[in-house]
């Protein structure tokens, strides 16, 4: 089969394919960062939200039809998406549709993953997709989905498990999977104690990576039985995956980049993680490329004026270095190093940052010291303040995490007003 058959053949999967994002966890281990917000919700990179990942692999990979799965605190992603997604043609049978929980077969909440996908299959039926591809909402990587889809098909499996290669240490947060020489998975087990390597390997492990691929009658015959299952929690690696392993084809889709190597996939689901993604972001050549123009990551564009950077005397000069800074930003007077600010923060006379990552609309007073801070949308730190150089006198205030991130947000300010994040 040559390129351009193979390309038709592999869009021809693409576009028979509906995919759900699963975007209605709590994300609690974001500690406050999601007490106003879902994780997907969570901004990301300057002008993004961890959401406009996973929606642009599927747009960049010709699946157009999508439905986001929501549940808790969504009223920021619902809003984000309505603004920055609705640019898909209904006509041309593209949507990209905001799916909340509604209690359409049961009385209660989403309880696990697969419940989730389950107390929606009449609107996925609406649909009469040949294949489902379900993502994880809280994860930041690109990633073309087509060939995944092709794999799954040129394998005969009824279920395709998108997996990476993780340390040991860290596969314990995972489904961790076993693969034969053939990519046939020969077991499961989801965050286990004790992880299994990989054959060679006594510290790495292949794991989930949260992304699926199910043949559709598959998929629903898998939901129904899990759902009679009354011992069930039923989520999909807890439930569906280890009992479709023995009966059913179930494969590993390694992740590797156009070199054979591991690609890049991040899960930012602790204050740490999402600290140092970001941070990796300004170095000067990061491994996820956001300037790169043949996979553009969508959003939502605010329209504003440029960053600015005001005054040059000696003792008052607004500076930036090796750091990113957003549109409708002002440094006035100010130092800011190995940071990242996003959309109008506001940094006062005086005042120097190293190593924070500053969510929007941040109004930062004259004369402040921030180190390793990771600040929330709509923050007022007042002049003076001294935040980072001394954790225990910071966390009588604020979060500080294992590694030493301190994270700021309105109430620990003192501001009760409860903004939509």
């Amino acid at each position: 089969m040559d390129r351009m058959q193979t390309e038709r053949f592999v869009s021809r999967l693409t576009q028979n394919t509906l995919a759900l994002i699963l975007a209605g966890g709590r994300g609690s281990r974001l500690k406050h960062l999601t007490l106003w917000r879902a994780k997907p919700a969570v901004p990301f990179g300057g002008k993004f939200r961890i959401i406009d990942f996973p929606l642009s692999n599927c747009l960049n990979s010709g699946i157009r039809r999508i439905a986001v799965l929501t549940q808790y605190k969504a009223h920021s992603l619902i809003r984000h998406i309505q603004q920055g997604w609705g640019f898909l043609r209904a006509e041309l049978g593209e949507f990209v549709e905001l799916v909340p929980a509604q209690q359409r077969v049961k009385t209660s909440w989403y309880t696990g993953t697969a419940d989730a996908v389950f107390q929606n299959l009449d609107i996925i039926r609406n649909h009469r997709p040949d294949y489902v591809l379900v993502l994880a909402g809280d994860h930041i990587y690109k990633m073309d989905y087509g060939p995944m889809i092709a794999y799954h098909v040129a394998k005969g499996a009824d279920l395709t498990i998108g997996a990476i290669e993780v340390p040991l240490e860290m596969a314990k947060a995972f489904g961790v999977m076993s693969v034969d020489h053939d990519g046939r998975v020969t077991s499961f087990a989801e965050k286990p104690d004790h992880p299994t390597p990989m054959p060679g390997s006594s510290d790495t492990a292949m794991v989930s990576m949260g992304i699926y691929v199910f043949n559709t009658l598959f998929l629903y015959e898998q939901l129904i039985r899990d759902s009679d299952t009354p011992s069930s929690s039923h989520d999909f690696g807890k439930d569906i995956i280890p009992l479709a392993i023995d009966k059913y084809r179930v494969v590993a889709y390694p992740f590797r980049d156009e070199e054979g190597k591991q690609a890049y996939w991040r899960d930012v689901g602790t204050v740490d993680a999402f600290w140092q993604a970001n941070m990796e972001l300004i170095g000067v050549t990061p491994e996820l490329n956001l300037y790169d123009q043949t996979w553009p990551i969508w959003t939502y564009q605010a329209q504003l004026p440029p960053a600015k950077f005001v005054f040059d005397d000696e003792d008052r000069r607004g500076m930036a270095v090796d750091s990113m800074v957003s549109g409708g930003c002002i440094i006035s007077g100010a130092t800011v190093r190995r940071s990242l600010l996003f959309s109008n923060v506001r940094i006062g006379s005086g005042s120097e940052l190293h190593d924070c990552v500053v969510l929007p609309d941040v109004e930062v007073g004259a004369h402040c010291r921030l180190t390793k801070v990771v600040v929330d949308r709509y923050c007022r730190i007042p002049d003076g303040m001294v935040i980072g150089e001394d954790p225990e006198e910071d966390a009588k205030r604020f979060y500080v995490s294992k590694e030493g991130v301190v994270l700021v947000i309105p109430e620990m300010l003192g501001d009760r007003r409860h903004y939509v994040r």
